[in-house]
């Protein structure tokens, strides 16, 4: 059996074992080298740039906070590893030391500098400082060091070109070889770019493939223009392109129709380098029937991309780029030696902003908080739950009654959260009532309040009910559909004149509340049964949202477990991470009790296992727990509470429910035996044992 010689790092590896650098959680970033290591003293870092904006995101856009973050995460993982968008960057340095069988191996020597191609998720580093940001390139000026190994690619940047850019590009290089060997002469190409410079090398890519027999469009977003101006963009696109806009790719209708409406046609050939929302819309509605597509990695998109397609009865050739191709670093260094010329005066253009920087800085400063408060800690990833959120969002500036729909534990009460902090009554009280808990008896008091002495018991001073203490602010009724029929007309009362009367008393009170009322059985459903007035009904349904479960958006797991672990950590003071086995089986699971079932799940993973990485067995175990407690608590619950648990009749329950289900759900014992593979008489002698009437 061959074994795997260690020429990429797995000795580097602490958790979890067995792994490689790139997939592990953390490594040994220690000064020390092994035979087939070597040591680099780093200079520069450069970010993907999803990482890059994520932790400026995160950090609101100060600078002493995202250098905290950066070096956090270095001393956690041992690595630059950016959990959020599990990317990192690339890093340039000088070798300052070597292994005998690197050395041995090695074109290098000691003092060459060095740029590492592959992925910092890959090595092991340590920075001692980082002393600049260049939020253009979304790179680091930094002290430190590095460790690569046999088996990285490494090279020498020619001295002729510029660090920052040529970082940067490389991020792209293997995708930018792809789209040489792809584009043919006479074809509509359409870029729709990240920032300006990745922007300029895909156009320069095309035109070396067929020189000027083609016409290309560059598509910018309003934030992918760094410092610059549009004005000084679109100046600068001109000398490359024979079009160019910078628009809201998150907003694809409005984008595609402004573009449309000047290019009148769609384009042979799109490259889909933007990561937002809605860049994957904009790529397939402008992309030609029959035409072609490319992204230049699966974040871009690619799948949600087919779906759109087959949504629209358009047949369009999809494709991922990105992946290593020998051969691509030559084909890079050349291409920008070609436009070097054209790269130092926009890096000239970058550098006669700096003073302007700080205005724009502000503004992203602004832009981010304003951000934040629309969102606060509501936690999503997938687009399903965006679509909700924008929903949300929409909804929140209309003063008007909401009916919030969704199975229990799916997050109704965020989402009621969301539209306060959103709202116009943000700054008055949000009173939050869980219907189900209220006694009938009590029902009237609790939410008109009472005067003094109006009944046996009653306070000296009188009582406040829900609505008076919600007066100017929100009033939340949890579960309203478990409300008596009697309140419900009281209730539609009071949302109709905008007043009512306390228990005992003799004057009106006027209100001013905006209801807002949720269910997990739909309330249509339970007119239909009677259990709801349909008058009620139609006051509360101006506006309704359906959350969807966590099964039908599963793109949003890993996100919620990962924010739920860090507060249960912080809370206990303990550092633990999930592995990805761990998100693996989380993203397997049905999830019937919704998020609030994943929080409890996590909690009870951070207390019970006691390493430092929650592996998917340790998540399969805790599920397991979880599936029997609940399944005793009911049998406990039908059994009268019992202290323990009668085996044989549990069985004979199941089977009686498992045939009463059948006999229901089919109509006919013929249909029903069929569909619990036994016999048509088995099933009439359990009937019959069972006294099953139906």
């Amino acid at each position: 059996m061959e074994i795997i010689q260690d020429t990429f790092g797995v000795s580097r590896v602490i958790e979890p074992k067995g792994t490689v650098p790139v997939t592990a959680w953390k490594v040994d970033n220690s000064r020390e080298l092994s035979p087939s290591e070597c040591r680099i003293c780093l200079q520069l870092i450069h970010l993907e740039r999803d990482c890059f904006q994520q932790l400026c995101s995160e950090c609101g856009f100060d600078e002493a906070k995202i250098i905290a973050k950066i070096l956090d995460l270095i001393h956690r993982r041992g690595k630059l590893h950016n959990p959020f968008t599990n990317t990192a960057g690339q890093f340039y340095g000088t070798i300052e030391a070597m292994g005998s069988e690197f050395e041995k191996n090695s074109p290098y020597h000691i003092g060459d500098p060095i740029f590492c191609l592959t992925t910092m998720t890959a090595h092991p580093i340590y920075i001692d400082k980082i002393h600049k940001i260049d939020y253009n390139y979304g790179e680091l000026t930094v002290s430190g060091y590095g460790i690569a190994f046999i088996g990285s690619p490494l090279t020498k940047i020619p001295p002729v070109l510029q660090l920052n850019y040529t970082m940067a590009t490389f991020d792209e290089a293997a995708s930018l070889y792809s789209i040489y060997h792809v584009s043919d002469k006479g074809k509509r190409y359409l870029v729709i770019g990240k920032d300006l410079v990745s922007s300029i090398t895909y156009v320069w890519a095309i035109r070396k493939a067929v020189g000027e027999d083609c016409y290309i469009t560059v598509i910018l977003d309003e934030d992918g223009i760094g410092t610059l101006t549009p004005e000084q963009v679109k100046q600068e696109l001109a000398h490359w392109v024979h079009s160019s806009y910078i628009l809201n790719v998150a907003q694809p209708i409005p984008a595609s129709e402004t573009i449309l409406g000047q290019e009148k046609k769609p384009y042979d050939m799109t490259i889909n380098c933007e990561d937002l929302l809605g860049s994957e819309v904009l790529s397939v509605i402008l992309t030609r029937q029959k035409g072609r597509l490319y992204f230049t990695s699966l974040k871009n998109g690619y799948t949600q991309s087919i779906l759109i397609a087959e949504s629209m009865s358009k047949e369009i050739e999809a494709y991922v780029l990105g992946q290593f191709i020998i051969g691509y670093e030559k084909f890079t260094f050349d291409l920008l030696i070609s436009i070097a010329e054209d790269l130092n005066r926009i890096n000239k253009l970058y550098e006669s902003q700096s003073i302007a920087f700080r205005q724009v800085a502000k503004k992203a400063v602004a832009a981010s908080i304003e951000k934040s408060g629309k969102l606060e800690d509501f936690i999503f990833s997938s687009s399903e739950t965006k679509a909700v959120v924008d929903e949300v969002l929409n909804i929140a500036q209309y003063d008007c009654s909401v009916i919030l729909q969704g199975e229990t534990g799916v997050g109704k009460e965020k989402i009621l959260d969301l539209i306060h902090k959103n709202s116009i009554r943000k700054n008055k009280p949000c009173v939050k009532i869980n219907c189900a808990t209220i006694q009938e008896s009590l029902a009237e008091s609790e939410f008109f309040g009472y005067e003094a002495g109006a009944f046996t018991g009653a306070q000296p001073a009188g009582k406040k009910g829900y609505f008076e203490l919600a007066n100017g602010g929100i009033l939340f009724l949890d579960e309203v559909g478990t409300l008596p029929l009697n309140l419900q007309s009281k209730l539609l009362r009071v949302l109709q004149e905008s007043e009512f009367y306390k228990v005992g008393g003799i004057s009106p009170i006027r209100i001013n509340v905006r209801v807002i009322c949720a269910s997990n059985i739909p309330l249509r459903q339970l007119v239909e049964q009677g259990r709801f007035r349909e008058d009620l009904y139609y006051r509360l349904n101006i506006c309704t949202i359906t959350v969807p479960p966590l099964r039908e958006r599963r793109d949003d797991i890993a996100a919620l477990a990962d924010s739920f672990l860090r507060n249960y950590c912080k809370k206990y003071g303990i550092d633990k991470e999930l592995a990805p086995t761990a998100l693996m089986e989380l993203a397997k699971y049905n999830w019937p009790g919704n998020v609030r079932e994943l929080e409890n799940l996590i909690h009870r993973a951070v207390i019970s296992v006691k390493d430092h990485v929650i592996t998917g067995d340790d998540v399969q175990e805790v599920l397991r727990e979880n599936v029997y407690e609940d399944l005793v608590m009911n049998l406990k619950h039908h059994m009268k509470y019992s202290s323990s648990l009668d085996f044989e009749k549990i069985m004979e329950q199941q089977e009686k429910q498992l045939i009463e289900y059948a006999l229901k759900k089919f109509g006919t014992t013929r249909k029903a035996a069929e569909f619990l593979q036994m016999t048509q008489p088995k099933l009439m002698r359990k009937k019959q044992k069972y006294h099953i009437l139906s």
